[in-house]
């Protein structure tokens, strides 16, 4: 199993400096990791330290906490974009799915879906640590309507991450046109591949060269 070509390598935190984008998208040209993740401020220099490398740029909106305006993230998206971002992983307005407002979230997804669209992948970080099993459910299938490519278990900023019962709720419901991320402490490889078992079919990893080198 290639499970380098399954991962997003990701450097999210706000102190992260020029330097550590630049050791990021060397490490992934080096291990041919899917995409790297990064905030959007370094998209451009994400784009000029892998040049020549067939190696994404994935980038993040309304991250973390979701809570933007769809028309904020919208342009956010567009934005990303125009700077060379190749996939967006956004946060859905997890308030609203708790106040049951599912037209919001609806649209609010399919907002950046349309900024995106025929440019760029979306993926949808659902935050499962904050939701219900019935939230999760509800999130994936809002998703879908909206026409996401992925759902996202998680930010990796909140309250916890990645669970193998979550990725086995969300590919139960998904539809067969739809992926799945794994992201928030997948550190080793028996934990990604545990992922990659269970249905994702991305992860997202800031632990991805210890991951990778603790294949047997």
């Amino acid at each position: 199993m290639n499970i380098a070509s399954m991962i997003d390598h990701t450097l999210l935190k706000s102190g992260a400096t020029e330097e550590m984008i630049k050791n990021l998208c060397n490490e992934a040209k080096k291990y041919d990791f899917a995409a790297v993740c990064v905030n959007p401020f370094y998209i451009k220099r994400a784009k000029e330290f892998l040049r020549d490398s067939d190696v994404k740029i994935a980038t993040v909106i309304g991250f973390p906490l979701g809570a933007n305006i769809k028309e904020v993230k919208a342009f956010e998206t567009t934005k990303a974009i125009e700077d060379g971002a190749d996939e967006v992983d956004m946060v859905i307005n997890i308030g609203a799915l708790k106040n049951k407002d599912y037209d919001i979230v609806r649209d609010d997804i399919s907002a950046v879906v349309e900024a995106a669209k025929d440019k760029a992948i979306v993926k949808v970080i659902i935050e499962t640590c904050l939701l219900t099993d019935e939230e999760k459910i509800k999130a994936c299938e809002l998703s879908s309507e909206a026409g996401a490519d992925f759902v996202k278990t998680s930010t990796g900023f909140s309250t916890g991450g990645a669970t193998i019962e979550d990725i086995k709720l969300m590919k139960n419901t998904i539809k067969d046109d739809m992926k799945i991320k794994a992201s928030g402490g997948i550190r080793d490889y028996e934990r990604a591949k545990d992922m990659i078992d269970a249905g994702a079919s991305r992860i997202g990893a800031s632990s991805s060269v210890k991951i990778i080198k603790g294949i047997k």
